[in-house]
């Protein structure tokens, strides 16, 4: 199944790379095991047709991909807009509203894509479900300043609804760390909240930081099968 999975992640990899990245770009590099294959489609540009891109990554793990594939790295300092990011996500409706975070990257994900002129998603057709929730069982991501977590806690479960838990880290001691130093939480939430409310509340609770909710953000999303075919989804208008 696993292996089934990144035969789809590589196959939607290389189509959103071959059809969305240009000579001279500026290009956000996303975080995850799906975006190995689009970087490693990318040098193949690269050195093939000779272009001429610069990489903005979202994390040390995305920075470390482009450091090791000798890919030109720059900053937001040096470049505050992008041309285009692509990005990988847990699970994607068919509005395309976007859970990410699963891997604790969302604040640099999102602060990368907000600067984007376009937005892409790349995923294996299991994340392509219609509604949130369907097949991403472990919440929305949630970044909180350390000190406050425990009251974030309750006031979302007091406002929202649903389950949090502080998630803990697999080979250390105590919670996970994100790279701004700070620790998730994850709402496991009941039934399919109104996304734009649910995630402006979540904002509004001092100590969080960022949500994994990423909403009208996407212009498409690239899904791959395990047989190599690709099938891009934009937003469907939600209903008025």
């Amino acid at each position: 199944m696993e292996d089934q999975a990144q035969a789809g992640k590589r196959a939607a990899a290389k189509r959103a790379v071959d059809e969305r990245i240009r000579d001279n770009q500026v290009v956000g590099i996303g975080s995850g095991t799906t975006i190995v294959s689009a970087v490693e489609r990318l040098v193949e540009r690269v050195r093939d047709e000779k272009l001429s891109v610069v990489c903005i990554p979202t994390s040390f793990q995305a920075r470390q991909l482009i450091l090791e594939n000798k890919l030109p790295l720059g900053t937001l300092e040096q470049y505050p807009q992008l041309d285009v990011a692509i990005d990988g996500a847990d699970e994607v409706d068919a509005h395309l509203n976007l859970i990410k975070g699963g891997g604790g990257c969302l604040t640099q994900e999102k602060i990368i894509a907000s600067c984007a002129k376009e937005f892409y998603v790349i995923a294996d057709d299991r994340k392509d479900t219609a509604k949130l929730g369907t097949y991403w069982k472990k919440g929305v991501p949630i970044e909180v300043v350390p000190m406050a977590y425990r009251p974030v806690q309750l006031k979302i479960q007091q406002q929202l609804g649903g389950k949090t838990e502080l998630r803990m880290a697999h080979r250390k001691a105590g919670p996970i760390v994100t790279d701004n130093g700070n620790f998730i939480i994850d709402w496991m939430f009941d039934g399919t909240p109104d996304w734009v409310e649910a995630d402006r509340k979540l904002h509004c609770i001092p100590g969080v930081l960022e949500t994994g909710l990423f909403l009208n953000m996407a212009k498409a999303a690239y899904f791959g099968t395990s047989d190599g075919n690709v099938s891009v989804r934009i937003p469907e208008i939600s209903p008025s």
